[in-house]
């Protein structure tokens, strides 16, 4: 079938076109933005993924030169929802993703699927703290929620098609702070949230970085955060000193959280040694917090 990957590129190299689900969501809709800006073409698949027929007859119109996942399901308002929704769970996050990357094999088409890091929890390998974070080649160890059993059983499907870019989101965060999908609109409008370092993903800086790992037909597994973690707490009092100085909040324990919510919640280090080696020029999360998400939305008068 030809898909060129890891690195290779066809000879000569095609003019990028790029074929994206998941256009009435947030990742999806901004990669489209994105697209636009600088001058890619793109088009968005009308099929349902679990639908083959629908998605061979995308493929057919738009002859794209890549494809990008960024369809699926995550719940509203949050992961709990798949807790009593599992048959659609798995049908979207399953079944669909499954066939969408068979057909792109089938193609010869790299397809850039963006997944969740959200299939661990520390351990004691990887403690709260110690700055040891999961590597790609980790095995899941996070079962607590039916979401992330579902994403965790379609990563390890996938590690089948060689034409696969699976990029391991967590915990999404961007400069629109009204969007309800940011990671830090969700804990400032909560009545209480816990405090525990995590490995995120800052939107604006890392999805540029997926249009050119596309490019490079880079494919296999990747820790898609960036290095370092951030705590609750430390996000929250950036807030307080670059856009509400009389922001407060309070904080409850994982198990006072536990009555409140359906279904346990993932919290973990990535390794993102990876990420960092192919692009050097990744910041940290505090740096690229302050860079892309607070300084341009600041409202102090913080240096």
């Amino acid at each position: 079938m030809g898909v060129a990957t890891n690195g290779s590129s066809a000879e000569p190299a095609p003019a990028l076109k790029f074929l994206i689900y998941g256009r009435t969501g947030w990742i999806g809709g901004l990669l489209g933005k994105l697209c636009a800006e600088r001058g890619i073409p793109f088009t968005y698949g009308a099929g349902r993924l679990e639908n083959r027929a629908q998605l061979e007859a995308d493929i057919d119109e738009v002859a794209p030169t890549h494809v990008f996942n960024a369809a699926g399901v995550t719940g509203r308002p949050n992961v709990d929802w798949c807790e009593t929704h599992r048959a659609e769970t798995i049908r979207a996050n399953v079944c669909g993703t499954l066939t969408l990357a068979d057909v792109c094999r089938g193609r010869g088409l790299v397809l850039i699927n963006y997944a969740t890091g959200c299939i661990f929890e520390y351990d004691a390998g990887h403690q709260l703290g110690s700055g040891v974070g999961f590597k790609e080649e980790d095995t899941p160890n996070f079962v607590g929620s039916f979401y992330s059993k579902t994403k965790a059983m379609v990563e390890e499907l996938l590690k089948n098609y060689e034409n696969v870019c699976t990029l391991r989101v967590r915990m999404p965060i961007s400069s629109d702070l009204c969007n309800p999908r940011n990671f830090i609109t969700k804990i400032t409008r909560y009545d209480k949230v816990v405090d525990i370092p995590n490995s995120m993903t800052i939107l604006d800086e890392l999805l540029p970085i997926s249009i050119e790992m596309a490019k490079r037909n880079l494919t296999g597994i990747w820790n898609f955060t960036n290095p370092g973690v951030v705590s609750h707490n430390e996000i929250l009092e950036m807030y307080r000193d670059y856009i509400d100085p009389n922001f407060s909040w309070k904080n409850f324990t994982l198990e006072e959280q536990a009555k409140v919510i359906v279904a346990p919640r993932s919290n973990n280090e990535l390794d993102c040694n990876k990420l960092k080696t192919e692009f050097p020029e990744l910041l940290s999360i505090k740096e690229s917090l302050i860079k892309y998400v607070f300084k341009p939305n600041q409202k102090t008068s913080k240096a």
